[in-house]
């Protein structure tokens, strides 16, 4: 197993934990992840460009370097709302809240930092990806 498969197998997994995890922006890791497949195995590469949950996205990302508008509202709603609530509602006062807080931010930052498709992209790729 060559250390991009474990690279890959890893960012994947951090990637699906932040399906669940508000803390964790799941976007940038599924991206990295499957930058390190693409490197190791084509087989798996595959099945996560060909996966409904985290095709569409890395489609974008492999032929555009950029995230849709809906894939950022999306990761940002669920940072903010859903790791905003756990961090007030279940995260005890102090270093700890102050911690979660700041995770969220860093998660929101790395999103906001990605390049987002312009329309026209969106349409062309939708039209490739018809035909």
């Amino acid at each position: 197993m060559s250390p991009w498969s474990i690279l890959g197998g890893l960012f994947l997994l951090i990637g699906g934990l932040g399906i669940v995890l508000p803390l964790l922006p799941t976007t940038p890791f599924v991206l990295v992840a499957a930058a390190c497949f693409a490197k190791s195995s084509p087989r798996i590469h595959a099945m996560l460009l060909n996966s409904r949950l985290f095709g569409p996205a890395l489609s974008d990302w492999d032929r555009n370097r950029c995230i849709s508008r809906g894939v950022r509202r999306v990761a940002l709603s669920m940072m903010i709302v859903v790791g905003g609530a756990s961090v007030l509602l279940c995260v005890p006062p102090g270093w700890p809240r102050f911690g979660g807080i700041g995770l969220i931010g860093l998660g929101c930052f790395t999103v906001l930092a990605l390049k987002v498709c312009s329309p026209a992209t969106e349409d062309l790729d939708r039209h490739v990806d018809s035909a």
